[in-house]
């Protein structure tokens, strides 16, 4: 594993889900594996990998083979772990570990085009099926490029790239990243930080095309569903939609906001979280000067109380 596709916060995260012998944990977004074997390290635990994207399925296969059926790997989306871990008798479980948005091998292999760096197909599936990113900016109408650009980006010149995006394809449809990424950089000024222009609207397609907010509203929910009492789930997120989403279900469901003091008795539900820190764990500074990708990473704990699972809620940017 290179120091690029070295695991954020991963001592944080295992002491967080406290692994013991006989625990039945679960990695939500296995990548390429760096939490599941910590935590298969940490103890004579049991891990269920869920990743969508079929590459990192096939790696973890090889890495499965090496752990005596204490590594079951699972083809799927997170945002479904109930049902899968169901499936498979998994549930009720003591941890889940969720790092969220896109991996290190997905933006670094040219060929899935999530990257603004290098040339590729501009396709940005994780799953490698379905609608992809081309798909997207080649026939949304402009309002609609506009509002994903700006609201999933945050993105202020949102308008100016989705009508240059809609121009551009009057002449053919656009197909590369670079393509993409030069079209957008000749109506966004660099920033005075120096992150590149076309950073804001590769990230905005990306997570409209793999549903990623969406996927972490109904990760969240599906985790609380199958977590026995005292089970603790960590999230690593990386930036501020993401930390947003799960700051404000934790915080919902920990008695923490969103029920009135008012409100009648049926209507306060008991909290099915606890939160032992309000603020998230970052990075050291030693852990950032090793690794870059960890300076926005931000790490939200919480620990399932013996209260009904409120259920799934909507994710909101």
């Amino acid at each position: 594993m290179s120091a690029a596709h070295v695991p954020v916060l991963l001592a944080e995260v295992v002491a967080a889900l406290a692994p013991r012998d006989g625990a039945i944990l679960v990695d939500g977004t296995f990548g390429r594996g760096g939490y599941a074997e910590a935590l298969l390290s940490a103890a004579d635990t049991r891990v269920y990998a869920i990743d969508r994207d079929p590459d990192a399925i096939a790696h973890g296969e090889a890495m499965a083979a090496r752990h005596g059926g204490r590594l079951v790997m699972v083809h799927g989306r997170f945002g479904e772990m109930d049902r899968l871990l169901a499936e498979r008798g998994a549930a009720p479980v003591d941890g889940v570990a969720l790092d969220v948005g896109v991996s290190s091998p997905q933006i670094d292999d040219a060929s899935r085009g999530f990257s603004f760096r290098a040339d590729g197909p501009l396709d940005m599936r994780m799953e490698k099926s379905g609608a992809s990113a081309a798909d997207l900016v080649n026939h949304a109408s402009e309002q609609e490029l506009a509002q994903a650009i700006a609201t999933l980006g945050e993105e202020r010149h949102a308008r100016r790239v989705a009508r240059a995006i809609v121009e551009a394809r009057r002449a053919g449809p656009l197909a590369r990243t670079l393509e993409l990424a030069e079209i957008v950089r000749r109506v966004v000024p660099r920033a005075k930080d120096g992150i590149d222009p076309a950073t804001r609207t590769f990230q905005a397609l990306r997570l409209r095309v793999n549903d990623e907010l969406g996927e972490l509203g109904r990760g969240l929910a599906a985790a609380e569903s199958i977590l026995r009492p005292g089970g603790r789930i960590a999230v690593v997120s990386f930036h501020s939609l993401e930390d947003r989403v799960v700051k404000r279900f934790l915080r919902e469901r920990s008695g923490g906001e969103g029920v009135s003091r008012h409100a009648p008795e049926a209507a306060r539900r008991p909290p099915s979280f606890a939160i032992d820190a309000r603020r998230p764990i970052e990075a050291s500074a030693a852990e950032v000067a090793r690794n870059p990708r960890a300076r926005s990473a931000r790490l939200r704990v919480a620990r399932r109380t013996d209260a009904p699972a409120w259920g799934h809620a909507e994710a909101r940017p």
